[in-house]
């Protein structure tokens, strides 16, 4: 017979002390991820406070004389903030638009690939620039796109499409667009891997139903394919949408040869390398303190609005 008070005796369940000391390798584990954030992300906030001061260098955060809104007033008044910001909304909205669909594109196709040999050999391809430095993939361009024996002006006059080497670094109209193809090329394969792996959960039998049904590739694709990764899609872009004034600095400064090049100031001036410049080249880094907090209640206001966007309209939200 069992005993009729076990049923009725439930196991004290332990409290957060005794599952950390129960826990103790995985919390050595976790002890140094924290500590980084700490100090990186939490630290560092403290430094805001030089925004509404008249930091000097070698003063410590806070000792400074105040001054108010000073820097956000000089901010909003300088004549360069609208060149910057229209170059980084233009960048910005290149990559959120072109560059967010083509790794969703590039996932669907490998997708469909049923040769798996040949699958796993253009992901891997597509993955290593990736790791590759912005530096080195700059000198890659450098060498490609030069107008002295450049392989890309090489190809295009042998085609017969131009008849003289186009200077993809002299001219200022061809930046954003420059800024975009490189990114894309960079980043296509590794951006696509979250969307290959939503569409490894999508059921085999949704595509055998389809079949039955008589549905084509083109219609399986975006019926099915499309439709199980659109929450994983609607994440991404809400997260990119609360980044839009977060430019890739080391791209920009490494295409531009660190801001070097003054014919390509007028279209590669962002927020990020304007900032620098103000903040660390000339000095002003209460200034530049000033231009980054800017930067990040616009991001945070463009993040809660594109996630209240999705959540009315029936979308998957952050929060």
């Amino acid at each position: 017979m069992t005993n009729p008070n076990a049923a009725s005796t439930t196991r004290k369940q332990p409290n957060f002390f005794q599952r950390a000391i129960e826990q103790w390798d995985l919390q050595l584990l976790v002890i140094p991820g924290i500590l980084l954030l700490f100090v990186f992300s939490y630290i560092p906030i403290y430094g805001l406070v030089m925004a509404f001061q008249e930091y000097r260098i070698g003063d410590f955060p806070g000792q400074s004389e105040w001054v108010g809104f000073k820097q956000f007033i000089a901010l909003f008044q300088d004549q360069n903030l609208p060149l910057v910001l229209r170059n980084t909304l233009a960048i910005s909205g290149l990559k959120l638009t072109i560059g967010f669909v083509c790794p969703i594109i590039f996932a669907v196709f490998l997708n469909e690939m049923s040769n798996q040999t040949l699958k796993k050999g253009i992901q891997t391809i597509s993955y290593l620039p990736h790791f590759i430095s912005w530096t080195v993939c700059a000198m890659l361009l450098f060498d490609f796109l030069s107008t002295d024996g450049g392989a890309v002006n090489e190809m295009l006059m042998g085609a017969g499409l131009i008849s003289q080497p186009i200077g993809f670094f002299s001219r200022s109209d061809l930046f954003w667009g420059l800024a975009l193809v490189s990114d894309i090329w960079k980043e296509l394969g590794w951006n696509s891997i979250i969307f290959i792996s939503a569409m490894a959960g999508v059921d085999a039998e949704m595509y055998e139903a389809a079949d039955i049904d008589g549905a084509t590739r083109a219609q399986k694709m975006w019926h099915i394919t499309i439709k199980a990764i659109k929450p994983t899609i609607v994440l991404l872009f809400i997260m990119n949408v609360g980044g839009i004034l977060n430019q890739n600095f080391d791209q920009i400064m490494m295409l531009t040869k660190q801001m070097g090049n003054p014919l390509l100031k007028e279209t590669a001036n962002v927020i990020d390398t304007y900032i620098f410049q103000v903040g660390i080249s000339m000095g002003r880094a209460s200034f530049g303190t000033a231009a980054g907090l800017v930067k990040s209640l616009i991001n945070f206001v463009l993040l809660i609005a594109a996630n209240t966007i999705a959540d009315k309209a029936g979308e998957n939200a952050l929060f």
